[in-house]
This record gives structure tokens, C-alpha cells and sequence, in this order.
């Protein structure tokens, strides 16, 4: 379709400058244009799609009456901005969203000088909008406005209410948008979205206190102390008559809303309306998300990421995946539910993902015993933590770069006391088009140097259920699972369920001279390079699966260091401080001095694009594991 034809206010909108240049009466149409040309592009270029509907509105507004990128709006997660990189200069670009080489999957300053903050893990807005609106004080730029935009599920993340309570204390001029669709991936839970759910205010009321504040400022009669007191007064006279109580206005940030954040004409009035005013403030939005398309508004779980669909009918077209083998996901949690029909201390926690780490399989078959927290991962672990110590038996499913955010959570609440409890870090590894935000290649190298955890990865479904068992066996204390986003190699993979000896690796194959080390499910791209090296020169390699990164298996290791003169270790995770890093100080402590070439994430952070040129990128693909051992016996020979 030719985008000249099919636009008549999106095709000559370059950057915001152009949008305020209209009427607000041509607001309406270029929300639909822009809605529709979201969906087109998103329904064969996949990616975050039914948030990115629901804050069409918002994102034109925002822009049409701030001046960006000097006026700064942070994004909360970045899952809804795509309207705002169309509007912002790239709307040529956008068919590249995600791509290798192409444009970021979530705002960047790196991409935009309209990309205020890097964002990519959620509740983060309102910390960054309240430090740049203090550094805008600090400069003497009163001008410079600042939005902080957050959904109600990223407003039950306890950095939102750290940045709540500063910002209520610290003088600011910020603007927080809630935005409320009832969503974060999932359907919103907990309180808060309970809560926003029912709080209703009066326009009329908030726009004649506006005014006459306005004017008592002027003649001298208010002042900033007066005005605070005011308001702690007139909040006291409000929450008497609606017989409730407002938590935001308690903590003297001025509540407007809600209002309909699909209306955008009255949106941009305002915003226009509030833009001046003093002091923090917080404006209460209602979205739908995946507004403007049936099938996401109806079923917007679905539409978080639906890959590529039909933009007449709504049809996803879904791949045929008859005969292969499962996502290591569904592994998850089918296992279990069978686990858990055969242990009644079992319970399962998850941070807002049950359809994504199929915590889902266990809500439906015992509802009573899974528990979605939100996005709130630090809390998962402690809240297991709480369940492990009066003996349930948690698995807690968070992402790997997600567990990022509760580390000091794993360390003081779980290992310190030894707790049993199981943490499955789903998303292991490089993890495609989301980027660096989304890579989960930390965790090897940041959880090995913690007392008393079990730190494991399965290279097969087989594994992964047979790790799972021996986990919620007695006395096993604080138990990691990793495991990568996708599909795993066996189709047949369901199995008896087995213990695997706690830090017992195992030999794959024998070899001669060199040996690589794996962990994870590389360890099968390994196993197809050892064949074909073995075909093509004659000789034998040998591999060892470690299974455990902590313990380590010290008779495999042991084995390794006395017959091998040369050792390659290959992981997907960071090479620093990693698996091969762990290998390196076994040798060195027991004094051997094999010569070790460590394949894994380099020392940066990996952009985005497919898993397959991600590998090659890092050269963990086939093909550089391959190269890497043929160089290495080349050395060998000479």
C-alpha cells in the first residue's frame, strides 16, 4: 500500500513541529491515521502492539502541546510507544522495529533525542521524571516542562512508590499521566487496580480550584506554604464528601481525572489547562488497550504481541507447529502441575507473567495455589521467601533480566537462611528482538558468588523436568533453574521424573586433546559442531554438559584438568564472571594449566534482533563454535 495515498495528515507530520502546526479539531483524524498505520505495520512486522493502540491519544496530545524533546516525557516500560517513534521522526524507519540493524525496540537516547530515559523494565517513570524535573530547577530552566507516563500495572512496582513518596516531599513541577487501562500483559491485580478502578473526581471542581488559585496568586493572598495547606484542607472537605479517601492527593500531589484517555480534544485542553501549574500532579487516564482493533481490545492478553495477523480480519497467523518440539515454557508448566498433584506444598509465584511463563497451566487446574504478585519481582521472592520459611514450597517464576531487579531480595530474604523454595528464570540467555533491556545474560555471573544456592540448567526438555523434581526434593534450600525463551530439541518430551544428583555434570562424548565445557541448552548446537568436526578431520573432541554451575562437579572437573591440554567453554551468558569464568578459577586453584578459550556474551550489551543473528553476533552460532574449535586444533598440531 502506498503510504502517499493513504494519509493526508500522517504523511506530512516529520516531527512533533509539524503536529502543532494543526488544528486541534485535525487531532481526531490523526489518532485514527496513526492507529491505522500501527496496525498495518505490526501485522507483518510483529511486536508490542495493543499498548501501543491504547496511547494513541495520549501521544498525540503529549505532543501537541509540549514543546519536545525540550520538554521531556518519560516512558514507562516502552511497550506503548510506538505512535510516539512514528510521530518523532521515524515513521520511515518503523518497518525495521525490532529488526537487526534496524530501529530499537523500546525508547533510546541512543535512537531519538525525543527518547528521554531508556525503558524496558517497568515502574521506573516517576523516579527518572521527578530527577530530571529537579535537575531542571537546578539549571534555572523554569520552563522545562516534565511528563512521567505509567500504566496502573507498573503503579504496583515499589519503585513507583519510592518515586511517589520523593516526589511528594521534593519540590517538583512534574506531571505524572496514570495511565489506566486494567492491563499490564496480563490483567492487572492487586489493590491498586481496585483501587484506580473506582477513585472518580470532579472536573469542574479541579478547573474552578485551578482558576482560583490562579487568581488569588496574583493578588498576593496565596503564597506556596498557603497553597500547600489548602489543599491538605480542601483534600480533608473532599474525601469527607465522597466518603473516600485519595491516596494522591494525600501525599499533596494534585489528582485530576479520571477522564477518558481516548477523547483527545478534551485531552489536549487539558493538559494545556494543568501544564502551568505548580507543584507534582497527577492526571488519571481510562484506556482501552488494543483501542481501535476488536480482536486486541477483546482479548488484549493475547494482542500484547501477537506476532503477525491479518489487519482486515484479525486473524493471527499463527505458524503450524505440529510435530515440533515444545517452548521450554510449556515444559514449565505442565511439569508443574504434575509436580504439584503429586506434592501438596507446592505453590507457584509469578510477577505479572502467567500466560508468558505458562504459570497459567497451574492457575487453572489449582487456583488456590498460584499466586500473581504484578510487577513487582522483588516482592515474588520475598513473598515466597515468607511461604518457603513456614513450609510451602514455592516456585517462583520470574525472567532472567527481570530477577535483576530482586537481588538483594534472593540474597537477604532466601539464601542467607538457607529457605527451600525453587526460582525459575525463564527468558535465560540472549532473547532476540527485545534488546538489551530484555537479555537475560547477567544472571550466571551474578548469582554464582551467592552462599548457599543451587544454580542449574537443563540443555534439554528432558532435563528441565528432571531438575524441576529434584528441586522440591527435601532440604534442597534456595534452587535456580535457567532456562532460554523458545523452542527446546526433543518432541517427545515428556519423561520419567528422575532426581539429577545435586552438582553432578556428565560426560557426552569422549575425546582426545580437547574438551569443550557447556551449560544450557547450547550445549545441542555443540553437539552438531563436535559431529561435524569429528567428519571432517578425524578427530575425536570431547564434551562435558555441566548441568550445575554451582556446585560444580569437581571429579568432572577434575577428570577435564588432568587429560586435556586444551578446553573450550561455551555459554550463553556473559563471558565475564560467567560459567567459563568459574572453570578458569577451578584450574587455576587446583593448579592446573590446560590453555581455556572462553565462547560467550561479550563485555557489552548486545543490541537487538533475531537469537540466530544475535549467536552469530557473538559468535556462539554453529558456526563460530565451529571455527573456534578448528582453530584450536590447528594450534594443537603446530
Amino acid at each position: 500500500m502506498n503510504k502517499e495515498s493513504t494519509y493526508s495528515l500522517l504523511n506530512a507530520i516529520n516531527d512533533p513541529e509539524d503536529l502543532r502546526r494543526l488544528g486541534v479539531e485535525q487531532l481526531p483524524e490523526v489518532c485514527s491515521e496513526l492507529r491505522q498505520d500501527i496496525i498495518k505495520e505490526l501485522s507483518c512486522n510483529p511486536g508490542h502492539f495493543a499498548a501501543s493502540l491504547g496511547t494513541v491519544e495520549l501521544t498525540v496530545a503529549l505532543h501537541y502541546v509540549y514543546q519536545t524533546p525540550y520538554d521531556r516525557i518519560v516512558w514507562d516500560v516502552g511497550h506503548q510507544a510506538y505512535g510516539h517513534k512514528i510521530l518523532t521522526g521515524r515513521r520511515e524507519l518503523f518497518s525495521t522495529n525490532r529488526q537487526f540493524g534496524g530501529i530499537r525496540p523500546f525508547p533510546s537516547p541512543e535512537e531519538s533525542d525525543y527518547d528521554t530515559f531508556t525503558c524496558g523494565h517497568a515502574s521506573n517513570s516517576i523516579s527518572v521524571g521527578l530527577g530530571m524535573s529537579v535537575a531542571a530547577a537546578f539549571k534555572g530552566e523554569k520552563d522545562r516542562h516534565v511528563v512521567a507516563i505509567i500504566g496502573d500495572g507498573s503503579m504496583s512496582g515499589g519503585l513507583a512508590f519510592e518515586g511517589l513518596n520523593n516526589a511528594s516531599s521534593t519540590p517538583n513541577d512534574m506531571l505524572i499521566i496514570l495511565n489506566d487501562n486494567d492491563m499490564s500483559i496480563d490483567r492487572s491485580v492487586g489493590g491498586m487496580k481496585q483501587y484506580l478502578f473506582n477513585l472518580t473526581t470532579s472536573n469542574r471542581y479541579n478547573q474552578l480550584r485551578f482558576k482560583a488559585s490562579r487568581m488569588l496568586f496574583k493578588l498576593g493572598i496565596l503564597n506556596e506554604d498557603r497553597r500547600k495547606a489548602l489543599i491538605r484542607f480542601a483534600n480533608s472537605l473532599k474525601s469527607m464528601a465522597a466518603q473516600q479517601q485519595n491516596i494522591f492527593e494525600g501525599m499533596n500531589i494534585r489528582y485530576f481525572g479520571p477522564i477518558d484517555g481516548h477523547d483527545v480534544e478534551n485531552l489536549a485542553r487539558v493538559l494545556r489547562d494543568i501544564k502551568d501549574l505548580k507543584g507534582p500532579k497527577i492526571l488519571h487516564l481510562h484506556t482501552i488497550k488494543g483501542k481501535g482493533f476488536a480482536p486486541a481490545e477483546e482479548h488484549a492478553t493475547e494482542w500484547h504481541a501477537p506476532g503477525k495477523f491479518n489487519p482486515e480480519t484479525g486473524e493471527r497467523l499463527v505458524p503450524d507447529t505440529e510435530g515440533l518440539p515444545p517452548l521450554f515454557q510449556d515444559v514449565f508448566g505442565e511439569t508443574l502441575v504434575e509436580l504439584a498433584q503429586a506434592n501438596p506444598l507446592i505453590v507457584g509465584v509469578t510477577p505479572a507473567m502467567p500466560t508468558g511463563c505458562s504459570m497459567n497451566k497451574l492457575m487453572a487446574t489449582m487456583p488456590c495455589r498460584a499466586f500473581d504478585v504484578g510487577i513487582a519481582e522483588g516482592h515474588a521472592v520475598t513473598f515466597s521467601g515468607g511461604m518457603s520459611k513456614d513450609g510451602l514450597l514455592p516456585f517462583c517464576n520470574i525472567y532472567s533480566s527481570f530477577m535483576q531487579r530482586a537481588y538483594d531480595n534472593l540474597i537477604h530474604d532466601v539464601a542467607i537462611q538457607n529457605l527451600n523454595m525453587v526460582l525459575c528464570l525463564d527468558r535465560a540467555g540472549l532473547v532476540g528482538e527485545d534488546g538489551p533491556t530484555h537479555h537475560g545474560v547477567f544472571d550466571m555471573a551474578y548469582l554464582r558468588p551467592i552462599p548457599n544456592l543451587t544454580i542449574a540448567s537443563p540443555m534439554d526438555e528432558h532435563e528441565l523436568r528432571r531438575l524441576m523434581y529434584t528441586a522440591q526434593l527435601p532440604d534442597k534450600g534456595p534452587f535456580i533453574i535457567r532456562y532460554p525463551r523458545g523452542r527446546g530439541v526433543l518432541p517427545q518430551w515428556k519423561c520419567p521424573l528422575e532426581e539429577i544428583p545435586v552438582g553432578k555434570g556428565r560426560k557426552l562424548r569422549e575425546g582426545d586433546g580437547l574438551a569443550l565445557i557447556t551449560i544450557g541448552p547450547i550445549g545441542n548446537a555443540v553437539c552438531q559442531v563436535i559431529d561435524r568436526v569429528e567428519a571432517e578431520t578425524g578427530h575425536t573432541v570431547a564434551h562435558y554438559d555441566l548441568r550445575y554451575l554451582k556446585p560444580l562437579d569437581q571429579a568432572l572437573l577434575h577428570e577435564v584438568g588432568k587429560k586435556f591440554r586444551f578446553i573450550i567453554t561455551i555459554e550463553d551468558g556473559v563471558i565475564e564472571g560467567g560459567m567459563g569464568s568459574a572453570v578458569l578459577e577451578f584450574m587455576t586453584t587446583q593448579h592446573y594449566t590446560p590453555y581455556i578459550e572462553r565462547l560467550g556474551v561479550p563485555d557489552r550489551f548486545i543490541e537487538h534482533g533475531s537469537v540466530k543473528e544475535l549467536y552469530k553476533l557473538c559468535g556462539i552460532d554453529e558456526a563460530g563454535i565451529y571455527q573456534a574449535v578448528m582453530d584450536l586444533l590447528q594450534t594443537m598440531k603446530g
